[in-house]
């Protein structure tokens, strides 16, 4: 991975300035992630602690965190012994991936107490766990881990802290320059040589050490003892290259793209780098640009999975219901047929008797079919016959309006549903929030937090804001609760309103009434790309002012009709929609 000993040196080194800083909040957003508030003697932090198994790491951050209405209890036991107080040491063990934290903190009886928070980083086995650094005992791990899944070492409440095992590698920062060449010299893979005799370095800054050298990734045994001597002075050289500067805290923070494609990231400079280089002046900008959005996205779709299967599934039923509701029409349709059989029979009683199977009757009702066969039941009288048809057709006549009723409702549930999905593909943690919530409202989901939810007199969705090219504000609503404050609450009778046509999308709203048509070009794209078309080329988004869009009584949340609209054909662009400021609001 990424994340190596370097990387944890390097923000180690960064994280030197909280020492003496005061934790003034911790918040929990996630099920990995804990966020302190620091006050410094140079302004006000924040802080990213972070387990989560595939984007573990440590950095101070400016993005925005969604956080729970409760706090989970780790994080109530975080605010317990560390909220209000001092940061004294940060370390790093060895060159290992594992952070230490002592914070010192007078509690409520004026007492004085130092607890040591460790960080590893560690993939899927990494953790934050809280310690009393007088006993050493656990007080609390973000993840549990029971006996049942390691005897090596617990981590829960009450027992004591094991490191994890040692794996009795070489120090990177101590190496000598004989040994190197000696132990290198007989090696057949440089780069795995490096990773499994170096501690804290990844096959990432072994790929680097190896491109530096100008070597081969795999070296002939065979070789003379002077090529081989070559080589490894040359891959010596190498390893001093990229280490000297990480004894004396001189890193240069970078990502890019390697030779397959893939993005990476290191707190050295990185030679092997192809394309999409970019340098940062500190290593928590590299890594909150490199994992930020990653990790977001992934928190994301883990919480959204929930809802995409019910939805998905809701929208499974509702298209077998509407293909049953169609075969049940089409057998309602010949609800007339069965009118005309009963009248026949009834004007030709007199020749049926019975026991007959059949009656081969004089069709006066169509010129063209002069005869027509009508089955029989054998055990009724002719009279019961002709009143069997007539109920069939009384009972079909009835629920072709029962049919067309559930049509259009079973329609209308599929067109809710790809609504939905389609504000899942770009939802927020705060729009996950809203969607749940509004299905909770529409009796699809139950509610099932326990706490009474009090809503506030201003309670408000927040809203995306983007500026047109000519300073002109232009609104987005990025789920149906938005949607429904933006268009029916918060936007003027003048306003104009845009929406992809007869395509699941977000209402866009151009907050003035006098604009040019590069503003009304923007709102169009935004319309476009916020919809289910946003891959599409030449999509199709009506405009109009919003007195003329009206939503209909009891109709599903953010559905509306509109009319007085004209037309604009769009294709969206990703560049373009990147060049517009955003904000919330």
């Amino acid at each position: 991975m990424a994340l190596d000993g370097i990387v944890t040196r390097a923000i180690v080194h960064e994280l030197e300035a909280c020492r003496g800083a005061r934790i003034s909040k911790i918040y929990q957003p996630s099920d990995h992630d804990i966020l302190f508030h620091l006050r410094t003697r140079d302004g006000n932090n924040k802080l990213l602690l972070s387990a989560n198994p595939t984007y573990p790491r440590v950095h101070y951050t400016d993005r925005t965190f969604v956080n729970p209405q409760e706090a989970p209890m780790f994080c109530m036991l975080m605010r317990k012994h560390c909220e209000g107080g001092i940061i004294e040491e940060i370390s790093q063990v060895g060159m290992e991936r594992i952070i230490h934290l002592t914070v010192r903190q007078r509690d409520e009886l004026g007492d004085v107490s130092t607890k040591k928070i460790i960080i590893e980083l560690m993939g899927r086995h990494s953790n934050i766990i809280l310690t009393d650094l007088a006993t050493g005992s656990i007080l609390d791990g973000i993840h549990h881990v029971t006996p049942s899944i390691s005897s090596y070492r617990i981590v829960m409440p009450g027992f004591a802290y094991t490191e994890p095992p040692q794996q009795h590698k070489l120090d990177p920062l101590t190496a000598e320059r004989k040994d190197f060449i000696v132990k290198s010299s007989a090696i057949e893979e440089p780069i795995s040589w490096i990773v499994d005799t170096f501690s804290g370095l990844s096959p990432l800054v072994a790929q680097e050490m190896v491109h530096r050298s100008g070597t081969d990734v795999t070296y002939e045994l065979d070789a003379s003892e002077e090529a081989a001597y070559q080589r490894s002075a040359a891959l010596w050289d190498a390893f001093e290259s990229v280490m000297e500067p990480v004894r004396k805290h001189e890193y240069a923070p970078v990502t890019g793209a390697n030779a397959k494609g893939k993005m990476v990231f290191s707190a050295i400079d990185l030679t092997l780098l192809q394309k999409d280089i970019k340098r940062y002046d500190t290593v928590s900008a590299c890594m909150e640009d490199y994992y930020g959005e990653k990790a977001e996205r992934d928190t994301v779709k883990q919480k959204v999975s929930d809802l995409l299967r019910f939805l998905q599934n809701e929208r499974t039923k509702n298209i077998k219901k509407l293909d049953h509701l169609h075969d049940d029409l089409a057998e309602a349709d010949d609800a007339d047929q069965y009118r005309i059989y009963g009248e026949l029979l009834f004007a030709s009683l007199h020749t049926l008797q019975k026991g007959d199977k059949a009656a081969v009757l004089v069709n006066f009702y169509d010129e063209e079919q002069k005869e027509v066969t009508i089955p029989l039941d054998p055990l009724l009288s002719p009279s019961d016959n002709a009143q069997r048809y007539f109920k069939k057709y009384n009972k079909y006549k009835n629920s072709l309006i029962v049919i067309k009723e559930q049509l259009e409702k079973t329609q209308e549930e599929i067109r809710y549903m790809d609504e939905l999905l389609q504000q899942l593909s770009y939802a927020s943690m705060s729009d996950i929030d809203e969607i749940r919530e509004e299905l909770i409202q529409q009796g699809y989901l139950r509610d099932r937090s326990k706490k009474v939810k009090k809503k506030k007199k201003n309670d408000r969705p927040a809203l995306h804001v983007f500026t047109s090219s000519e300073g002109i504000e232009i609104y987005v609503g990025k789920n149906n609760l938005q949607n429904e404050y933006l268009t029916n609450k918060l936007a003027g009778s003048n306003d104009t309103w845009l929406h992809t046509k007869d395509i699941p999308g977000s209402h866009v709203v151009i907050r003035s009434t006098e604009f040019g048509d590069s503003t009304l070009e923007e709102a169009a794209q935004l319309a476009a790309y916020y919809s289910q078309a946003k891959e599409s080329s030449s999509v199709p988004v009506d405009y109009t002012l919003i007195r003329h869009v009206h939503k209909p009584n009891g109709a599903k949340p953010g559905f509306v009709i509109y009319d007085h609209q004209k037309t604009l054909v769009i294709t969206p662009d990703q560049e373009r929609m990147k060049g517009l400021a955003s904000t919330l609001k």
